[in-house]
């Protein structure tokens, strides 16, 4: 009975022991998962005793930091459809030679957002939405959520849409492109294997471009601003085309190695200062770099009306066409003259409506008559109310004269001067847009009419263009009442329809003079003097591109598709800027930017793209060897970049980390794979 008493009383006894046995094995796991955490943060090991990353001082000799990389390895997930088609996508560039990716993992697109990402969420991307058909500016074929998605469904994903941009265990094995105009290749412009013709349309490939294009024979460095504005290296843009056209033009000569620009020599006769002054004698109002800062030049030519607008503080944007042959607009981007390349089409032009104070157009032939005036009211769209559209050409076409008068009195342009010149041999006609919708009303016919209420003329990509007239502003806190401050006033002079915004573009400001004046310009190794096409490639009021003006640069600022549309703030600052989809190929040619800025471009994106990889690809694209990337971005954003960056031998000369954000600053080499 003892014995079977004891039985009985040990049995009891048995969970208890198997308790004990469970809490310490928990207690051991903590400790060792905390011990581990403590020991193993980047964080910790990099940024202890900074308060912000903001003010970096670094040493450009020093030793390179590099932010530790510890990766928690991702869960496998079932693949979609939306990956299934981006890894038959990968394929079919397999097979074509351009790149061979060899993942490891699967990235889980349902992983949670890191801890603090939402402050940062509120702190830039909050703006001024004037786009509610934000969502409808993403590209035809993005993928990113599907038509008949509820918006309930948007939301969760937004939640979701999260985990890492790049699979930290891939490994790239990069290829050049091919094709006979490979060194100048423009994935959305060119036509893959089609001799150098052009797409009469933005048209991108179907797979995302991660091919490297290969460097001209013989490249070399860029000569530095403002001697490129007289000259360039001839074999950095050099192709058969565009010498049989340097020999019929006095404008432009070959000496030794480059291309040389005649400051005496321009393609208007008599010279554009010439040209420019008689302009100012027609319309005094014009007021060359005061009342006119941001001009929109069609077509590209010698660059000397450009080059001369410049020295009088008027930014001007030339607007290559993408059937120009001879690619003067990479020219002009060499000599550091903003350009953009695109088409005047049936397509919008990807920028917001009203925004430039003047558009010119000398000798372009365009036909702005035919099509129901389809691409005179483009023009209408994109001028400022009350800008300015000057027109000059030296022979003049009765029929198009005719057909100009006519659509011009219907949307009721005024023509506020019409000469010839008779030094230039031009005939210069100043058209100026109405102000105000009073003007509509003495029309005869409503021809064309009046675009639908509601009808967003900010809505730009990929927007067919509108035979029709948008209504012009009448309330004070309508954009585009007022014509902006006098240049360089309206660079902080902020206007009525702005409201509350006022203080958070204010901020913004003082945030970027901060980080450029503490950090940018002496503690990330870059020489300046060699800095000239800058672009900031996910913009947001402009503060970047504002705090650099002391410079002698120019920046391109980039307001993605799916961002809000702050890119009408940015002109009214009398600053460039343009409407992209970071998941396409940008429309310039390689090696135009000598810096590349991006601030939670990445973050931003998250899984929108199908291969993000081929946005880095991009990057190495469109900068000059020699040029620089500076990234602010997450950390487990920024540690596989870094490892992307290194593939390609680029030099990592600085990077930091502190709270799960960090800065990466890479300088572009002249590496280049073997053929």
């Amino acid at each position: 009975m003892a014995g079977a008493r004891l039985g009985r009383n040990a049995k009891p006894r048995a969970p208890l022991s198997f308790c004990w046995k469970v809490l310490l094995a928990s207690f051991l796991g903590l400790s060792f998962v905390i011990v581990w955490s403590v020991f193993s943060s980047p964080s910790a090991a990099i940024s202890t005793g900074r308060d912000s990353f903001d003010n970096i001082q670094g040493n450009p000799s020093a030793p390179t930091q590099y932010i530790a990389s510890i990766t928690r390895p991702p869960a496998t997930v079932k693949p979609s459809s939306s990956r299934n088609e981006s890894e038959s996508s990968l394929r079919k560039e397999e097979k074509k030679g351009v790149v061979e990716q060899k993942p490891d993992a699967k990235a889980n697109p349902d992983e949670a957002h890191a801890e603090g990402e939402e402050e940062i969420e509120i702190d830039v991307e909050d703006g001024v939405d004037v786009n509610p058909e934000e969502e409808n500016q993403l590209s035809e074929g993005d993928t990113s959520g599907g038509e008949n998605e509820s918006n309930t469904d948007k939301k969760k994903s937004k939640k979701k849409n999260s985990g890492p941009l790049f699979d930290p265990k891939a490994r790239y094995e990069w290829k050049l492109c091919g094709g006979r105009n490979k060194q100048n290749y423009m994935p959305c412009i060119d036509m893959e294997g089609a001799g150098g013709r052009r797409h009469h349309e933005r048209s991108c490939p179907n797979g995302a471009v991660t091919c490297l294009v290969p460097l001209p024979r013989g490249y070399s460095a860029l000569v530095p601003w403002p001697e490129s504005k007289s000259k360039v290296v001839f074999g950095n843009v050099a192709h058969p085309k565009l010498s049989a056209f340097v020999k019929t033009k006095n404008w432009v000569n070959v000496s030794g190695e480059y291309l040389t620009f005649p400051s005496e020599e321009s393609e208007f006769k008599g010279g554009v200062q010439h040209y420019l002054d008689s302009i100012e004698e027609m319309v005094p109002d014009i007021e060359w770099g005061k009342n006119i800062r941001i001009l929109l030049d069609i077509g590209c030519s010698d660059a000397s009306f450009v080059g001369t607008l410049l020295e009088k503080d008027v930014l001007t944007l030339s607007l290559g066409m993408m059937n120009d042959q001879t690619d003067l607009a990479q020219v002009l981007l060499e000599r550091g003259i903003p350009a953009v390349v695109g088409n005047l089409g049936i397509r919008r032009l990807p920028f917001p409506g009203g925004i430039f104070d003047a558009i010119h157009c000398s000798g372009c032939n365009i036909h702005w008559h035919s099509n129901a005036g389809r691409l005179l009211l483009e023009m209408n769209r994109i001028l400022r109310p009350g800008g300015y559209f000057i027109m000059s050409s030296s022979h003049g076409d009765a029929e198009s004269e005719v057909g100009m008068s006519s659509l011009t009195a219907s949307i009721c342009w005024n023509v506020l001067a019409h000469k010839t010149d008779e030094i230039s041999e031009l005939g210069v006609k100043l058209y100026q847009r109405p102000a105000s919708n009073e003007i509509y009303d003495l029309r005869r016919r409503n021809e064309p009419p009046f675009c639908k209420d509601g009808e967003n003329q900010d809505f730009a990509w990929y927007a067919p263009i509108k035979t029709c007239l948008h209504k012009l502003p009448a309330a004070i806190e309508e954009r585009g009442t007022d014509w902006p401050e006098e240049w360089p006033n309206r660079l902080e002079t902020f206007p009525e329809w702005l409201g509350d915004l006022q203080e958070k573009i204010i901020a913004d400001n003082e945030h970027w003079k901060a980080i450029i004046s503490r950090s940018y310009l002496v503690g990330l190794g870059i020489d300046w003097s060699k800095i000239r096409n800058v672009m900031d490639m996910k913009a947001i009021y402009g503060g970047f591109a504002a705090a650099l003006a002391p410079q002698k640069v120019w920046v391109m600022n980039v307001v993605p598709v799916h961002a809000p549309n702050t890119l009408p703030i940015i002109f009214e600052r009398g600053l460039l800027g343009i409407f992209h989809d970071w998941c396409e190929p940008f429309s310039t040619y390689p090696r135009s930017y000598d810096l590349l800025h991006a601030d939670h471009l990445f973050s931003r994106l998250k899984n929108r793209c199908k291969q993000p990889i081929a946005i880095l690809v991009e990057m190495d694209r469109i900068l000059r060897p020699g040029g620089w990337v500076i990234i602010r971005d997450k950390s487990e954003i920024l540690n596989p970049i870094e490892k992307i960056f290194k593939t390609l031998q680029w030099d990592i000369t600085m990077t930091f980390t502190q709270d799960k954000e960090g800065i990466i600053c890479v300088q572009k080499t002249m590496w280049r794979p073997l053929t």
